[in-house]
């Protein structure tokens, strides 16, 4: 199955993506420093630090994720739990991101969110909920068939 190489791709995607966003957050950060730019009264160095420190977050967030894809692809195993979560987290803030790039920088950075959207979701569908192929060999059915279950013999 392809999943493995899936995973790889969204892992190097969101690594670079992350990248992307601390150096457009730095050199975003770098214009308010040096216009001498404010929003509602805030000063230039609050706006600018706190250009850095939303980047940075950001990066990480986005660094974890890739992290959580490079395990699962290496493993082979679904993530599980709090990194399921931030994965679907993940692939729901790129569909949000790309719904407002549409409008903002227009139709390539839409196509750009969606193909990291439709990565994050190709991988999470292709390992399920923490299901491995195996488990499902090990079930019994325990209830009866349709119809009245058979009457058992009777000895005279």
């Amino acid at each position: 199955m392809a999943r493995r190489p899936v995973a790889l791709a969204a892992a190097v995607v969101l690594i670079l993506e992350a990248f992307g966003i601390v150096l457009l957050n730095w050199i975003l950060s770098i214009v308010v420093d040096r216009q001498q730019m404010s929003l509602a009264g805030l000063q230039p160095r609050a706006m600018s630090t706190g250009s850095w420190v939303g980047g940075g977050l950001f990066g990480l967030y986005l660094l974890f994720c890739a992290v959580v894809l490079l395990r699962t692809a290496l493993r082979d195993r679904a993530p599980g739990g709090f990194t399921r979560i931030a994965l679907i987290s993940c692939a729901v803030v790129h569909g949000l991101l790309g719904a407002f790039a549409v409008g903002l920088v227009g139709w390539v950075a839409f196509l750009a969110m969606m193909v990291v959207l439709g990565l994050l979701v190709l991988t999470l569908v292709a390992y399920g909920a923490g299901r491995t192929g195996d488990e499902g060999a090990d079930r019994t059915v325990s209830a009866a068939p349709n119809g009245p279950a058979p009457a058992a013999p009777t000895s005279a």
